[in-house]
């Protein structure tokens, strides 16, 4: 027989053995209900850069993550893609006025511009979903946020490309081959980053090759004009990126991305001045080539645009930098705008 102080140090052990084993079950219980949520369905869910206000961070939660993948809460990048097609097709009717199909297709090159920025940024974002999750400002992008799965954002891209196809068939018939030309230049954009401290100007290559697209397609050729306008908005590319290159560059160093915004280093303010000036120039020139002097004046508000952007950068200052890259789309527009008004009433 025990003593009664055995008995009592016993049960007490026993006591707190069912005790400990109640809280662990409780414990497990717990962990066994608790729900990790993607972050896509979390209030602060949006990328760094995205803009306040759009329809993105109100839409169905389902679709939000591909939605983010094609850059719909970023509109920017659709307008800088669209804009140097309305420039191009402007140019080539300076001389002439525009033909009764223009406006149709112009709306195409808008429709095209859509589909095919969506499905580059896609492309791009599955190729540098590991870059992507390094970045500050990219972490909470939806591949490397885990909110799109990469077997999800190829199906999206695959629709993407075919809405693209579908834009491309519609076209005239002098521009679809030049459009089609343009697909290395977009396929080997991802990889410029990682070879060359100039991705930003293949970029500039990239983004404005509907100038010629909508030069042939109006003309059936491609002309000096076209040629100087297409290197002039190439510049603006490669001036405007380097604006949002700012944001990364601490991020870009430490995992060794390339970028113009880090090459130029203290010097980024003059190097911009310069891109930009002599963006306008070739502008200007392409205008006054296909306009005479109305159409090299009405390049104007561009350049001054430009130069103010310039004058006001502060390249530590990323919040800046991005307000001013957003700000090329009014930049944009003044340069279309004067050159739409020369081929419809001059």
């Amino acid at each position: 027989m025990r003593p009664p102080g055995d008995r009592s140090r016993s049960t007490k052990r026993r006591g707190a053995a069912l005790i400990k084993v109640r809280y662990t079950g409780i414990n497990r219980l717990c962990k066994s209900l608790t729900v990790t949520l993607p972050s896509h369905n979390l209030p602060n869910d949006e990328p760094q850069d995205a803009e306040a206000g759009s329809f993105v961070s109100s839409s169905p939660r389902r679709i939000r993550p591909f939605l983010q993948l094609s850059r719909y809460d970023r509109p920017v990048g659709f307008w800088l893609l669209a804009l140097p097609c309305l420039a191009g097709l402007s140019l080539a009717r300076m001389s002439e006025g525009f033909a009764p199909g223009d406006a149709g297709v112009a709306g195409l090159y808008v429709l095209g511009a859509v589909a095919m920025r969506g499905a580059g940024c896609t492309y791009n974002d599955i190729l540098d979903r590991k870059i992507d999750a390094a970045v500050a400002r990219t972490a909470r992008r939806p591949l490397p946020a885990g909110a799109v799965s990469l077997r999800s954002a190829i199906v999206w891209l695959a629709a993407q490309c075919l809405a693209g196809l579908g834009v491309l068939l519609l076209l005239p018939e002098g521009a679809r081959l030049i459009a089609l030309m343009a697909l290395p230049l977009v396929a080997l954009y991802p990889l410029m980053k990682r070879i060359t401290w100039w991705p930003q100007a293949w970029l500039g290559l990239t983004f404005n090759w509907g100038v010629l697209t909508a030069a042939a397609g109006a003309r059936g050729q491609i002309e000096a004009p076209d040629l100087l306008l297409y290197a002039g908005l190439a510049l603006w590319t490669l001036g405007y990126d380097t604006l949002y290159a700012l944001q990364d560059r601490e991020d870009d160093a430490l995992i060794g991305v390339r970028s113009t915004a880090r090459r130029f280093g203290s010097r980024v303010r003059l190097a911009v001045s310069v891109i930009y000036l002599l963006s306008a120039g070739l502008c200007a020139l392409a205008g006054g080539l296909a306009g005479g002097w109305a159409g090299a004046a009405l390049a104007l508000p561009f350049a001054g645009h430009l130069m103010l952007q310039a004058a006001n950068l502060r390249p530590d200052d990323p919040s800046q930098a991005l307000r001013l890259f957003r700000s090329n789309r009014d930049a944009g527009v003044l340069l279309v705008a004067g050159w739409v008004f020369i081929a419809a009433f001059l």
